[in-house]
């Protein structure tokens, strides 16, 4: 695992344009502003680059590839067309599968099971019918938060749109494989239950 996922905060970004059919995304360190890792979705075919523009966005296959500023590999999403619900495959820096999303279909806020290779469920992502705040538990523990609105730097930080911080609790070691999913899920979040 590289180790640039055993910070705890992450600012994330969505890089905007126009007539951008790719997602694409910055994490940053919020405290210093720096960029750490940056998305792509490198092999956009045209098909999908057309679709992208319709109100079947969400249902487009993607394969987001989030790496360091040095293009070293740290975990890569995938997922096929879909229509009611998506199962969306994630990939180590190694490009081996380590798990798989299985997104709940009836739920009021949004909502992801998570599951390694072995079929455990490592943990669960919840999001609030209310707002954008996502949740993730393990064992009924809260392990990290996805927010807009964020308590931190001696100051509350509001996000714009398509700005988020990400919060990994303490309790969540280093080099635990579970800050894979969590890095991957904040993308598979904005990606799956918010283009809608």
């Amino acid at each position: 695992m590289n180790p640039i996922l055993n910070k705890n905060l992450y600012f994330i970004k969505e890089k905007t344009g126009i007539f951008k059919a790719a997602n694409s995304y910055d994490i940053l360190d919020p405290e210093t502003s720096k960029v750490l890792m940056t998305s792509t979705e490198p092999n956009l075919g045209f098909f999908t680059k057309i679709v992208r523009f319709t109100k079947y966005k969400s249902m487009t296959p993607f394969n987001v590839v989030l790496s360091t500023t040095s293009n070293h590999n740290v975990v890569n999403l995938k997922r096929g067309v879909t229509i009611f619900r998506s199962d969306v495959q994630v990939f180590d820096d190694k490009d081996r599968q380590i798990g798989i999303f299985k997104q709940k279909f009836w739920s009021m806020g949004g909502k992801f099971e998570v599951y390694d290779m072995q079929g455990k469920q490592v943990c669960l992502v919840e999001g609030k019918w209310t707002g954008w705040d996502f949740k993730f538990t393990r064992d009924n523990q809260e392990i990290a938060i996805v927010t807009k609105k964020w308590a931190g730097l001696g100051k509350e930080l509001f996000t714009s749109a398509d700005n988020y911080i990400l919060e990994i609790k303490n309790t969540v070691p280093q080099d635990d494989i579970v800050r894979q999913f969590i890095m991957a899920a904040v993308l598979c979040i904005d990606m799956v239950l918010k283009e809608r």
